[in-house]
Formats: C-alpha cells, sequence, structure tokens
C-alpha cells in the first residue's frame, strides 16, 4: 500500500475543505448562510483535487486519469449498463426504505394522495383558482429528482474520483472490506464541520449524528465502491451518488401532512434505509458479485504466453 499517497489523499482531501466551510461559522448563520451552497459544492471537489494531485505529482502515476477511473480501456463500453444500475438503484433503494419506514411504523406515508407535498408546497384544495393537483405535483417533482440526479452527478463526481477512484483502490491491501469500511470511516468524518452544524441529522445529539453519518457513509460507501470497482471506472459510482443526493426529497413527495420527515429514521439516511443498504450488500454477497473478482495475468510456459484467472 502507498502510505505516503494515502496519508497525502486524507490531508488534501480534508485540509481545504474544512476550510471551505469556514465561513459557515465566521457569518454565524451556518447552513442557512445564502452562499452555503456553493461552499458545500465546492467541498465536494476537494476529493477530486486530493486525488488528482496524488496522483499527478506526489505518487505518481503513468495514468493518472486511468487510475483514477475517469477513463478505462473499452470506454463506455464497459460500463453503460453499471451507469444504469446507477442511475436507477438509489430511486428503487428509497422508495423500498420509505416502506421499510412506514412498515415499522417510522415513516408516516400518503401514497396516492401527496398531502405532505401539497403542504409543503403551499398547494391548496382541488378546486381553487389556479389550482395544481396533488398528483400532478408529485409527478412534476419526481420528475424534478430524476433530472436533478444527473445534476448533481457533476459534483458528485468530484467526492467519487476522491473516495472510490482513489482511495479505495490504495485501500485494497487491506481486503476490500477493510478498504471499504476505511474508506466509509473516513468519508463519514470528512463531513465533521458541516455535521456539528446540523447537516443532515439537525435532530439528533452531535456525537449521535457523527455514528449515524458513519454508518451510513460505510453502507453506502460499499455499494459505490462495488459499482467502481466491478464496472473499471469511477462514472457509475458517480452517476449513483448524484441519484442518491437527489432521491433524497422522494420522502417528502409521499409524506403525510402534518408529519415531518426526520431522516435519523427515515429514507437511506435513517437507520430504517440502513435495512435495505444492508440487504443490497447481502444480495451481492450471495450472487457471488461482491468481493468483486478481478482477472490476474500469470506468465506461461513459453515467453509472451500469458494465462488469466480470476481473483478477489
Amino acid at each position: 500500500m502507498d502510505v505516503r499517497g494515502t496519508v497525502w489523499f486524507v490531508v488534501l482531501a480534508y485540509a481545504p475543505a474544512w476550510l471551505l466551510s469556514l465561513p459557515l461559522w465566521l457569518t454565524g448563520e451556518g447552513l442557512s448562510w445564502k452562499w452555503a451552497p456553493v461552499a458545500l459544492t465546492l467541498m465536494m471537489f476537494m476529493p477530486a483535487v486530493a486525488g488528482l494531485v496524488v496522483s499527478r505529482w506526489i505518487s505518481p502515476s503513468p495514468t493518472p486519469l486511468r487510475s483514477l477511473g475517469l477513463t478505462n480501456p473499452g470506454g463506455i463500453k464497459k460500463w453503460w449498463h453499471y451507469a444504469l444500475l446507477g442511475c436507477a438503484g438509489p430511486l428503487v433503494a428509497m422508495l423500498l426504505a420509505l416502506v421499510v419506514g412506514y412498515l415499522l411504523g417510522v415513516y408516516e406515508a400518503d401514497w396516492t394522495g401527496f398531502s405532505g407535498l401539497a403542504e409543503q408546497t403551499g398547494t391548496t384544495v382541488v378546486g381553487e383558482q389556479n389550482q395544481v393537483s396533488p398528483t400532478g405535483l408529485a409527478v412534476t417533482q419526481l420528475g424534478w429528482i430524476f433530472l436533478l440526479g444527473w445534476v448533481h452527478a457533476l459534483p458528485a463526481l468530484g467526492e467519487e474520483l476522491g473516495w472510490r477512484g482513489y482511495l479505495v483502490k490504495q485501500l485494497l491491501p487491506l481486503g476490500q472490506a477493510g478498504a471499504f469500511l476505511t474508506t466509509g470511516v473516513l468519508w463519514g468524518l470528512w463531513h465533521a464541520p458541516i455535521l456539528l452544524l446540523g447537516y443532515n441529522y439537525p435532530t439528533v445529539p452531535v456525537v449521535v449524528a457523527f455514528l449515524m453519518m458513519g454508518c451510513f457513509c460505510v453502507l453506502v460507501g460499499t455499494l459505490l465502491s462495488w459499482l467502481r470497482l466491478a464496472s473499471g471506472s469511477v462514472w457509475p459510482a458517480a452517476i449513483a451518488h448524484g441519484f442518491l443526493n437527489s432521491a433524497g426529497t422522494m420522502a417528502l413527495v409521499f409524506s403525510q401532512a402534518g408529519h415531518p420527515v426526520d431522516n435519523a429514521g427515515v429514507g437511506l439516511l435513517g437507520w430504517t434505509g440502513w435495512i435495505v443498504l444492508a440487504l443490497l450488500i447481502l444480495v451481492l454477497i450471495m450472487i457471488g458479485k461482491l468481493p468483486v473478482k478481478f482477472p490476474v495475468v500469470k506468465q506461461g510456459i513459453s515467453k509472451g504466453v500469458e494465462r488469466r484467472s480470476r481473483k478477489a
């Protein structure tokens, strides 16, 4: 394992990102600061900058873009089906998480009336002037979720180039389980300055927020790492990350009026969603897709003759 490169990556991923979060603290406005979305978006690109700097100058790779998974042999033909999975998977997983939350009594849903969405958007009862039906409102919102998934994929690429593109591969000497766990923990702690401001888990104590973010990042990070390693490209993981960020508002679409959504228990960020994420990981293990098996090239008996085998 390249310890020097790995340590430098962590330093370069953390330090600039944490500095970018400093104005949120200095203004005293936290996440409500008007420029907070810009600062948070710029933060997402810092792991990519770290991965590129390390791969180019600190521990140089002969093909830095390929080593990070930005390019790959065969191009998009090798990973387009993983990209489709990265697009649809988070939306299906989020819907399943909401169903699990509903069955366990954590999520109060209005599956067909969309009363919570109507309440949040200020929509009045059907029949009044300039009225949009709740169903039409829900369809529009779901359409925006799908569209924004692709928009969010670009800043998500900033994170994925670092965490999955660089770090997961560097930590593979620990074993895939060790690499996924370590990357997930570091990814979760990377959010520390904004977690302290109430990011994602504003209703729970800070210590609990850190633990919950860590659990979420390890679980979802395992699935993103599988996409990255199985496809040989970082693009499917970036697309999945983008749709994961976009899918968060699905909880609002199907919520019941008068019952605010709490991320600590609802959706993929909540503990009921972790059940879905853990089951997805278990399915990959049971069907033999995890750990990922890589082709191993062995020198044959004669010069120039190679043998190929599969290795996890």
